[in-house]
């Protein structure tokens, strides 16, 4: 398994966490880890994934299970996962940029399936966590190398500093419920920032930072990635509010037979 020494963030990593919205480690991971991060994950959808839940398993087409996109609170259901989200350096970084104690919420595996990976709608994560304050994280782990083809991550740099989430609607894209709906203006492009990068690169972002990713445009490569989803001690969880929107959002799959 892969060992958990500290880990300290490089010099003005934190400053500009704060300023920016989110940072980026390239890598994270070495060569030889991202082999066993990919063993263990290949493992776990051969071994783990048939017994799942599957509100926690989502596919680009339910009838195809190539097509594989995105699962739900994976180190719930796996040792090895747990020990990476509870010791790994995912939480270390999101205690240092939070300045916080957190808490472990949700780990994600995520898919983009050659040709048919779906796009991100542009979001804030805080918008579905129903927090107050909404201090939390959310990492991502790149599998594998990502570009602008196979769907790299766009960030709105400082629009995490504003009061308030942007508007959000239903957006009918399974995993990424609601999108921003106002979305798309020139201002917004001015502060876009893309991040293409190998695989083993790290980036990690508050939960009001917006961003979105385009679809995957490759005919033959994926866009596999872990995601790590963090809240500081110091935010309540609106429980009744939490489980209302997910149960909604159950019932709405299953209507649209996407789960």
């Amino acid at each position: 398994m892969i060992s958990h020494s500290k880990f300290e963030l490089p010099t003005g990593a934190l400053e500009k966490f704060n300023d920016d919205g989110y940072l980026s480690l390239h890598p994270l991971y070495d060569a030889d880890q991202l082999t066993e991060l990919n063993d263990q994950v290949e493992r776990f959808i051969c071994d783990v994934v048939p017994n799942m839940p599957q509100e926690q398993v989502y596919f680009e087409d339910k009838a195809d299970k190539s097509t594989l996109k995105q699962l739900q609170k994976i180190f719930e259901f796996d040792e090895y996962f747990r020990d990476l989200m509870e010791n790994g350096a995912p939480r270390q970084i999101a205690e240092e940029v939070l300045q916080d104690e957190v808490v472990p919420v949700n780990m994600q595996y995520f898919n983009k399936p050659p040709g048919i990976g779906q796009p991100t709608p542009a979001h804030q994560d805080g918008y579905y966590f129903h927090l107050d304050p909404c201090e939390a994280v959310t990492g991502w782990l790149a599998l594998e190398d990502v570009d602008e083809e196979t769907g790299c991550i766009h960030y709105l740099r400082g629009s995490h500093k504003t009061p308030r989430f942007r508007s959000h609607g239903q957006s009918g894209v399974l995993g990424f419920s609601q999108g921003i709906t106002d979305f798309g203006s020139p201002a917004d492009h001015a502060n876009e920032v893309s991040f293409p990068g190998t695989g083993g690169t790290f980036l990690m972002h508050h939960a009001k930072t917006v961003h979105w990713a385009s679809g995957n445009t490759s005919k033959t490569r994926t866009r596999k990635a872990l995601g790590f989803i963090y809240y500081a001690k110091r935010a309540k969880l609106d429980h009744i509010a939490k489980e209302a929107y997910q149960a909604a959002l159950d019932v709405q799959l299953k209507i649209t037979k996407k789960i």
